[in-house]
C-alpha cells in the first residue's frame, strides 16, 4: 500500500490555520442526537443490517426521467388529453360508435389514435434518452468492501447504506460518505465541489483521528461502528451526527462528510462509509422532479381552441334548432320520409328530442373547425426543428466533439421568447483558468499585452477618430503621443501574441523582465522579492511531468496556479515541498548559475473570504524571518507602514487601470521580522490555535491581524479570468437583443464580482448595490436590516438623474434567504429588475431554484436557466427553459435540461437564430391552421343550411380524412420547418389570430357561395344536365385545396425545392387520388365512381370555377401584403429587400443603419463597457486639448 503514498507523507494539516486544525473530536464532546429529524442509524461495514425496515433506506439508483414503465401510459395519456382538442375528439370518437354520427367510426377514431400515438411515441423516445443517461451514471464503478479485507468494483446503483468504499484520485464520490482515512497520514483529503456549489478552489476535508489507522484494505476486515445522524436534507453546508466506535462516541461535522458528485483531487485515495444514498443524498435532495413544461404558444392555443369550440357550439345550436323546426313543421308534409313510421331522431311529435340528438350530430359534423392535426403537425415540425438544432455545425465544439442537442422539442419556440437568463458562473461563464497578464513592481508597470476590453475600446476609438476628421485631431496626435502609443500597443500586441507558443496560465509579455532581463532593471532587488512572494506564498503542490520535464501545480485556486507559472517563467521555479519547507530553483542570478533555495515554513495564514489575504512566515537560508503577504489592495494598503508606502501612488494608479481593463488584481507586500518579535507572537498564536471554545476563531483572527501590520508594498498582479471562448461577445449580443442576465453562483462574493467585471456584467463606474446581512442572533433584526437596504437601494435608483448611470445588485446567500421570504420577495424582485445586472453569491442549489421561480412567476416572462453542474439542476428544471453545458465534468445538468450546448457562446445562436425561427414558424403555422380549418369547416355549415339542417355532409368521408392528414398538412409542415425571415415581431396576438380567422371566414364564403351561384342552374354535362351533390362537393373541395395551398405559398418568404414539391405536390396528389379512388368499385367509391374522368375533367365549368374561386380567395391577402410592403413595410421586409438587391454589400451605411435599429441600448455587456471607456478617453482628450491650446497661444506668458 505504499504506492501513491510517497508524496503523501506530509502531514497536510500543518499547512493550515483556519480551515483544518481543530481540537480533538473527543475533547469537544458528542452531539445530542435525539428528536425529530435525527433518526438515521447507519451500521458501518454491515450493509446486511439495512436490508429490512426500519433500517432499509433508499437505493443508490437515481432517475431524472419523467416517466417509468408503470406510470408512462397513465401519465402520457393524461398529458395528451390535457389538450382541449384531443379531449373533444375523444368524445367525438366515442359518439361515432352510435347512429348519431354523420361519419363512420373509423374516420373519427383513426386520426385521433394516430395523433395521440405519435405524440406519446415522441415523449417515450425523449424519456428513453434521459433513462439511458441515468444508466450511464448508475453504472459507474466504485471499489466496495466485500468482506475479509477485499475490495472489488461494484456499480453505483448497487451501493447500500453502511458499505465501505474506496475512492481513488479524480473519481466522483458515489454517495454521501463519512471520511474514515486517506492516503495522507493525518487523514486530509482535497475535494473539488464544482458540481455542488460552483467553486473551483479545493476544499480540505479531514477524518477523525480515531479512524486514521484504517488506511489499508486489510484494516477493514473486522471494522464496525455505528453512525447516528440527521435525516436526509438539502443543506450542503451542515451535518450533525455521532460515530460510535471502540465504545467511544465522537461528534461528526461537515468537514468529515464527502458529498455525492464532488470529486477527489490531489489525494491518491480515501476510504469512506456510505451514509446517504441515491435520492437521499444532499445533491439529489436539492433536485426537483422533472416538470412537464408547456410552451406559451401551446397554452395560447388552448384559449384559441376554446374560442373555436364556442363558435362550433353556436353553429351547432343554430343547426339543431333549425332541424327541430323543420322536423316539427315541415316533416309531416314530406310523405316520402314516412313521418308516420320513424325513430325518435326524426319524430315530428318529439321535436325537442330530435333537436337534441341533432346537436350531437352537428357537433361531430362541424368538428373540422377544431384542427385535430394541429397538435401532431406541430409535434412533427418541432422534431424536425430539433434535428436542425442538433445538426447545426455552427454550434459544434471541436475541442469536446459535442454539438448542441435539443433533448425535448416541446419548447423550441420558447427559445425566441426568453426575457431573462439565469446563469451559473463556474464552468458556464468561465473555464476555470487564470492568465497572468500584467503586473506593477516598484511603481513600474510591466506587461504590454492588452485585455479584450482595451482592444475593443482602442479599435472603436480609432474608428471614431477616422469618421470625425475634425481640426483638433492634429493637436491630439501631437500632444497626446503617449496615449497613441498605448492604443498602438493595444492593437498590435494581438499579432505578436499569435507568434509564440501559448503557456497555460501565462499571457504576460514584456522583454524587460522575461529571460532574466529583470537583472538589468533599476529595481532588480524588488523584482526578485516580488517573484519570491509569488513562488513561496501559496499552498500548492508541484508535480513533475515526466514527458516534458516541467512542473505543473495542483493549486487550491486558479489564481494561485497562474502566479506559480508566472514565477517559473520569470526564473523562480517552485519544484518541491516538504512538511516544513518549500524549495525554489532560481534560474537567473548575478553569478549566472541556477541556485536552489530552501525556505522553512514557520506559519501559514491561509486566504478566507473574510480575511481577503494570505500570509506565509518563512525563514530563509540566511536565518532571516520574512512575512510574505498577498491580498486585496484595500486590505493590504490599510496595513502598510509609513516607510512602506513608497510605491503606493503609482501602484494605485496601475490597479485602477487594470480594473478598468477587466483584470483581477492582488497587492503583494512583505515585512522582515526580528527573532524575538516572532517568538513572542508565535507563543500567542499557538495558544489561540490550541484553545477550545467559541472564541477560538476570534482569537486566531486577532493574533493574525497583530502580525500582518507594518507591511512594505512590493507591487501588484493583474490576471485575466479566462472566460469561456466568446462569453463577453455572447453576453453583449444578448443584452443588445433586450435579454437580461442574472448570475447565480455558489462562489464567494469577491470571485463573482471579478467574473462580473471579466464578462462585462460589471464595469468601472457602475454603481454596485451590495446587500449583506448584519451579524445578529435575532432573525427579525436581520430581516428588518435587509428590508431597509432594499428600500434605500430602490429609492436611490429612482432619484438617479444621470441617463448613463447603471446599477448592479450583488447579494449573498444568507441575505437572499430573507429576501426570498413571502413578505419581502416582490420588493427584492422590483429592485433586481431595475438593476442592469444581478449577481447572487454563495447561493445553494435550492436558492437557485427559488430565485428562478421568483423571476418566472414575478415577471410573468419567459426565463432560461443555464448551468453545467449538479448544483444547477434545480434552477434548470424550474425555469421555463433549461440549458445544460455538456463537455465539462458531470452530466447531471445535461440530463435535467431541455437543451444542451457545449459552451455558453452557443446560447446566442440557439436563442437569436433558432429561437426566432422556431417561434416565427410555429406562430405562422398555428395561424394558418386556424385559417384553413375555418375556411373548410364553415362550408359544411353553409351546406347544412341549404339542405334543411339534415346532417348530410357535402364531402365524401375519404375527402375529410385526407384533408388534414395529407392534402393540407405537408405544406404547412414545410412552412414550420423551412420558413426563414429576419425579425422577431410576429407573435400570437389576438389581433393577428382574428385577422387570420377573418380571412378563413371570407374564404369559406367565397368557396361555397361562388360555387353555388356557378353550379345552381347551369348545365354541367354535355347533355345539359346540372351538377349533382357529388360533383358540387368535389368541385368545392378542389377549390379548397387550391385556395389553401396558394395562400400558404403567398405566406412564405423563403422557398426551397422541398416547399415547392410539397405545396404543388399536394395539389397534384388530390387529382391523383380522385383518379385512383374513382376506379374502385362503386361499393367502395360510392358517388365518386369515375367522377374525375367522366364528370369533372370534361366539364370546362369545373376548371373555370376552380380558377375563379382560387383567385377570389387570395386576391385580398395579395393586395394587403403588397400595400404593406409598399407603404408600411416592417423591418424584415426592408432587410429582405436590402439582401435581395445586395444593398448590404453596395451601401454599407444603409445596412449599418438598419442593423442598428434592431439593437437595444444596454447598460451591460462589452459594448456598454467600451462606450464607457470611450467616454472616459474623450473626457481626457477634452481636458488635455484646452491646456495644449493655451500653451501654444501667442498671448501666453512664455512668449
Amino acid at each position: 500500500m505504499t504506492r501513491g503514498r510517497i508524496r503523501a507523507r506530509l502531514r497536510r494539516s500543518h499547512l493550515y490555520t483556519f480551515s483544518c486544525l481543530r481540537p480533538s473530536a473527543t475533547e469537544e464532546g458528542a452531539h445530542p442526537i435525539e428528536g425529530p429529524g435525527y433518526s438515521r442509524i447507519v451500521y458501518c461495514n454491515q450493509p446486511l443490517m439495512h436490508k429490512k425496515k426500519p433500517l432499509k433506506y433508499r437505493s443508490n439508483y437515481i432517475s431524472t426521467t419523467k416517466y417509468n414503465f408503470l406510470t408512462f401510459l397513465p401519465k402520457a395519456l393524461y398529458e395528451q388529453f390535457h389538450r382541449v382538442a384531443n379531449l373533444y375528439f375523444l368524445g367525438a370518437a366515442i359518439i361515432s360508435l352510435t347512429p348519431l354520427s354523420p361519419f363512420s367510426a373509423v374516420s373519427m377514431i383513426a386520426p385521433l389514435a394516430f395523433v395521440v400515438g405519435l405524440s406519446m411515441a415522441k415523449e417515450a423516445l425523449e424519456d428513453w434518452r434521459r433513462f439511458m443517461q441515468d444508466m450511464k451514471v448508475n453504472s459507474r464503478k466504485v471499489k466496495v468492501h466485500q468482506g475479509e479485507g477485499i475490495f472489488d468494483n461494484r456499480p453505483w446503483q448497487k451501493l447500500q447504506v453502511g458499505d465501505v468504499v474506496k475512492v481513488e484520485k479524480d473519481q466522483f464520490f458515489p454517495a454521501d460518505l463519512l471520511l474514515l482515512s486517506s492516503s495522507y497520514e493525518d487523514g486530509i483529503c482535497y475535494v473539488e465541489t464544482m458540481n455542488l456549489d460552483g467553486e473551483t478552489n479545493l476544499k480540505v476535508k479531514r477524518a477523525l483521528e480515531v479512524t486514521l489507522p484504517l488506511d489499508e484494505d486489510e484494516a477493514f476486515k473486522n471494522f464496525s461502528g455505528t453512525i447516528k445522524c440527521e435525516d436526509p436534507n438539502p443543506s450542503l453546508y451542515t451535518f450533525i451526527g455521532n460515530l460510535e466506535y471502540d465504545r467511544q462516541v465522537y461528534p461528526l461535522d461537515p468537514s468529515q462528510i464527502l458529498l455525492r458528485d464532488s470529486k477527489l483531487r490531489n489525494t491518491a485515495f480515501i476510504y469512506g462509509v456510505v451514509i446517504f444514498t441515491g435520492h437521499d443524498s444532499k445533491v439529489m435532495q436539492n433536485a426537483t422532479k422533472s416538470p412537464s413544461k408547456r410552451s406559451t404558444i401551446e397554452r395560447k392555443m388552448d384559449y384559441i381552441i376554446y374560442v373555436l369550440f364556442s363558435i362550433l357550439l353556436v353553429i351547432s345550436l343554430i343547426s339543431s334548432i333549425g332541424f327541430a323546426v323543420k322536423t316539427k313543421f315541415y316533416m309531416p308534409d314530406w310523405w316520402y320520409l314516412r313521418p308516420d313510421d320513424t325513430t325518435d331522431y326524426y319524430n315530428p311529435k318529439k321535436p325537442v328530442i330530435s333537436g337534441v340528438s341533432h346537436l350531437v350530430t352537428a357537433l361531430i359534423l362541424y368538428g373540422y373547425l377544431i384542427p385535430i392535426s394541429l397538435y401532431v403537425s406541430i409535434e412533427v415540425v418541432k422534431v424536425l426543428q430539433a434535428s436542425f438544432i442538433n445538426q447545426d455545425i455552427q454550434m459544434y465544439d471541436e475541442e469536446t466533439g459535442n454539438c448542441a442537442q435539443a433533448r425535448t422539442s416541446n419548447l423550441n419556440e420558447e427559445l425566441g421568447q426568453v426575457d431573462t437568463i439565469l446563469s451559473d458562473k463556474t464552468g458556464t461563464l468561465t473555464c476555470n483558468q487564470m492568465d497572468f497578464l500584467k503586473c506593477s513592481i516598484a511603481g513600474t508597470p510591466y506587461g504590454v499585452r492588452s485585455s479584450e476590453v482595451e482592444l475593443a475600446a482602442a479599435q472603436q476609438m480609432a474608428n471614431d477618430l477616422e469618421d470625425q476628421a475634425v481640426e483638433r485631431s492634429s493637436v491630439s496626435r501631437q500632444k497626446g503621443k503617449q496615449q497613441e502609443i498605448e492604443l498602438e500597443t493595444v492593437v498590435t500586441s494581438k499579432d505578436e501574441k499569435d507568434q509564440k507558443t501559448p503557456i497555460k496560465g501565462f499571457s504576460f509579455e514584456d522583454d524587460r523582465i522575461t529571460e532574466g532581463n529583470w537583472l538589468k532593471e533599476p529595481n532588480a532587488d524588488v523584482i526578485m522579492l516580488f517573484c519570491r512572494i509569488l513562488a513561496i506564498c501559496h499552498t500548492a503542490i508541484p508535480e513533475l511531468n515526466e514527458e516534458t520535464g516541467s512542473y505543473t501545480y495542483e493549486a487550491e485556486s486558479p489564481d494561485e496556479g497562474s502566479f506559480l507559472v508566472a514565477a517559473r517563467e520569470f526564473g523562480f521555479e517552485f519544484f518541491k515541498r516538504t512538511q516544513s519547507s518549500v524549495y525554489i530553483r532560481e534560474k537567473y542570478s548575478s553569478s549566472g548559475q541556477a541556485i536552489e533555495r530552501e525556505y522553512k515554513i514557520l506559519n501559514m495564514l491561509e486566504f478566507t473570504s473574510k480575511r481577503k489575504r494570505m500570509t506565509v512566515i518563512v525563514r530563509d537560508e540566511d536565518g532571516q524571518i520574512l512575512l510574505l503577504c498577498k491580498g486585496a489592495d484595500s486590505i493590504i494598503f490599510d496595513r502598510l507602514s509609513k516607510n512602506g508606502r513608497l510605491y503606493e501612488p503609482d501602484t494605485t494608479k496601475h490597479l485602477n487601470e487594470y480594473g478598468e481593463a477587466g483584470l483581477r488584481t492582488l497587492a503583494l507586500a512583505y515585512r522582515k521580522l526580528e527573532e524575538s518579535e516572532y517568538s513572542a507572537w508565535n507563543t500567542e498564536f499557538q495558544k489561540a490555535k490550541t484553545s477550545i471554545g467559541a472564541d477560538r476563531e476570534t482569537m486566531l483572527e486577532k493574533a493574525a491581524d497583530m502580525m500582518e501590520r507594518e507591511l512594505i508594498l512590493v507591487g501588484a498582479t493583474a490576471v485575466e479570468d479566462k472566460l469561456q471562448k466568446g462569453v463577453p461577445q455572447c453576453i453583449d449580443k444578448l443584452a443588445q437583443a433586450g435579454l437580461k442576465l442574472w448570475v447565480l453562483t455558489g462562489d464567494k462574493m469577491e470571485t463573482a464580482i471579478n467574473i462580473g467585471f471579466a464578462c462585462s456584467l460589471l464595469r468601472q463606474g457602475m454603481k454596485q448595490i451590495c446587500i449583506t446581512g448584519i451579524n445578529s442572533d435575532a432573525k427579525e433584526v436581520i430581516k428588518e436590516n435587509v428590508m431597509m437596504q432594499i428600500t434605500n437601494a430602490s429609492q436611490m435608483i429612482k432619484l438617479e438623474k444621470d441617463p448613463h448611470a447603471a446599477f448592479a445588485l450583488i447579494i449573498d446567500g444568507k441575505t437572499l434567504a430573507y429576501a426570498l421570504e413571502d413578505d419581502l420577495k416582490m420588493q427584492f424582485l422590483g429592485l433586481a429588475v431595475d438593476c442592469a445586472s444581478v449577481i447572487c453569491c454563495r447561493v445553494s442549489p435550492k436558492q437557485k431554484a427559488l430565485v428562478t421561480r421568483l423571476v418566472k412567476e414575478g415577471t410573468g416572462k419567459t426565463t432560461l436557466a443555464i448551468g453545467d453542474g449538479a448544483n444547477d439542476v434545480g434552477m434548470i428544471q424550474e425555469a421555463d427553459i433549461g440549458v445544460g453545458i455538456s463537455g465539462v465534468e458531470g452530466m447531471q445538468a445535461v440530463m435535467a435540461s431541455d437543451f444542451s450546448v457545449a459552451q455558453f457562446r452557443f446560447l446566442e445562436r440557439l436563442l437569436v437564430v433558432h429561437g426566432h425561427w422556431c417561434y416565427k414558424r410555429i406562430a405562422q403555422m398555428v395561424c394558418y391552421f386556424f385559417y384553413k380549418n375555418i375556411a373548410f369547416g364553415l362550408t359544411l355549415f353553409y351546406f347544412e343550411a341549404f339542405t334543411g339542417f339534415s346532417g348530410q355532409s357535402v364531402y365524401d368521408d375519404w375527402y375529410m380524412i385526407l384533408f388534414n392528414v395529407v392534402l393540407t398538412s405537408l405544406p404547412v409542415i414545410s412552412l414550420g420547418v423551412f420558413e426563414q425571415d429576419v425579425s422577431s415581431e410576429v407573435c400570437l396576438q389576438v389581433r393577428l389570430i382574428l385577422g387570420w380567422m377573418g380571412n378563413g371566414l371570407y374564404s369559406s364564403l367565397i368557396i361555397f357561395f361562388l360555387n353555388i351561384i356557378i353550379f345552381y342552374d347551369q348545365a354541367f354535362r354535355a347533355g345539359g344536365q346540372t351538377a349533382d351533390m357529388a360533383a358540387l362537393g368535389t368541385t368545392m373541395f378542389t377549390c379548397i385545396i387550391w385556395a389553401l395551398n396558394c395562400q400558404i405559398a403567398l405566406t412564405m418568404s423563403h422557398f426551397t425545392w422541398i416547399q415547392h414539391l410539397l405545396i404543388w405536390g399536394s395539389i397534384a396528389t388530390w387529382y391523383l387520388f380522385l383518379l385512383v379512388y374513382g376506379m374502385f368499385s362503386p361499393t367502395i367509391s360510392g358517388n365518386a365512381y369515375k367522377i374525375l374522368v367522366e364528370a369533372l375533367a370534361p366539364a370546362p365549368i369545373y376548371w373555370t370555377a376552380t380558377l375563379l374561386v382560387t383567385v377570389a380567395c387570395n386576391l385580398p391577402y395579395l393586395a394587403h401584403i403588397s400595400f404593406q410592403r409598399c407603404f408600411h413595410p416592417m423591418d424584415h421586409h426592408i432587410i429582405q429587400e436590402i439582401k435581395y438587391y445586395k444593398k448590404d454589400v453596395e451601401d454599407q451605411r444603409m445596412w449599418s443603419r438598419e442593423r442598428s435599429k434592431a439593437r437595444q441600448k444596454t447598460k451591460i455587456g462589452f459594448t456598454a463597457r467600451v462606450d464607457a471607456k470611450i467616454r472616459q478617453l474623450r473626457g481626457r482628450l477634452q481636458r488635455k486639448q484646452p491646456s495644449s491650446l493655451d500653451a501654444n497661444s501667442p498671448m501666453s506668458p512664455s512668449s
